[in-house]
């Protein structure tokens, strides 16, 4: 048998190419597109997503964009770039490639790239460090039908998740405690995830326990009194009813509790994106000044922070 060679395959959700509604509407549909992400019977959803969903909520999406738009272009992607380059020059000789579930560039031509350099044994790492089945078994399912194709496969190395991973908690603990340094203690600090229907988990996906493990690990490590520290969930689509408590209704009811100083983080992300630079640090920072806060200050995610990069190496390492 031949030397082995390993390849890198990093994963995050996707972007639109430009903050356009053109380009957005064409992303939501491949996004909203997916089972995974919504498993509406398909003779009942597409008409709702095409004659509803997207022509109207894409000119509304595309404003939003354009409100966290940064010169070299969308956050998700600047930071996602700058994570490929940097595990790179942490992995000499190993190729490293970004791929998108949703968008450009797509996981089938990061994929063929990896395997026009030789690669043997490919190590999957999706950019979510609580597993979902909307999020990390969507990046396995497209993966794996891509690979129907060939003949020869890769060995592969799924990296299902890293919730409560110590490289990880440190480094969270680290931003948390930084901004705790600058901006003094909260009342309040909020670990807002990113939502799933309820009916998900009812069905089996343990996404909730992960955020919770997440959650309890960071806490403990920065040793918070009682009662400071909370988990909510943010970015619910559509009537049915999604993971609770809601951020946002959580933000409002705050400060009629006497909370008037909060500091958020999202774990959930792996980079700063729209649901964490307009969602999070805009429209709820406004609910709760709204409602009576005095002081709310969101902190960054881990993006392209050192700290993170040595996670991401680790987890590559010990996976290889």
């Amino acid at each position: 048998m031949g030397q082995e060679k390993l390849g890198v395959l990093m994963v995050n959700l996707g972007t639109p190419e430009a903050p356009t509604p053109q380009a957005v509407k064409r992303y939501l549909a491949e996004f909203l597109g997916d089972r995974r992400v919504v498993d509406t019977a398909r003779w009942l959803w597409w008409p709702i997503l095409n004659g509803a969903i997207l022509p109207f909520r894409s000119p509304r999406v595309a404003k939003l964009y354009q409100s966290v738009w940064m010169e070299e272009g969308s956050p998700l992607m600047v930071f996602s770039r700058r994570q490929e380059k940097a595990l790179a020059a942490r992995l000499p000789g190993v190729p490293v490639e970004l791929g998108m579930s949703y968008g450009k560039p797509s996981l089938p031509d990061a994929i063929e790239k990896l395997l026009a350099q030789g690669v043997t044994r490919l190590v999957l790492l999706p950019l979510y460090p609580q597993y979902s089945c909307s999020t990390s078994a969507a990046v396995f399912d497209a993966v794996a039908r891509h690979l129907t194709q060939y003949r020869r496969l890769p060995s592969l190395h799924f990296i299902r998740d890293y919730a409560e991973h110590p490289q990880y908690i440190a480094a969270l603990k680290a931003t948390v405690e930084r901004s705790f340094a600058q901006h003094g203690m909260p009342d309040r600090l909020l670990l807002s995830f990113h939502g799933i229907p309820q009916r998900y988990a009812d069905q089996g996906d343990d996404y909730r326990t992960r955020c919770e493990d997440t959650a309890r690990a960071l806490f403990a490590a920065l040793d918070l009194p009682p009662g400071v520290g909370m988990m909510t969930f943010q970015s619910r689509f559509g009537r049915e009813p999604w993971l609770t408590p809601y951020t946002d209704e959580t933000m409002k009811g705050l400060p009629a509790q006497g909370v008037k100083h909060v500091q958020l983080i999202c774990p959930g992300f792996a980079a700063d994106c729209l649901e964490t630079l307009e969602e999070i640090k805009e429209q709820n920072r406004e609910i709760f000044m709204e409602a009576g806060g005095e002081k709310f200050e969101y902190i960054d995610c881990l993006n392209d922070e050192p700290a993170h990069i040595d996670l991401l190496e680790q987890l590559v390492r010990q996976h290889a």
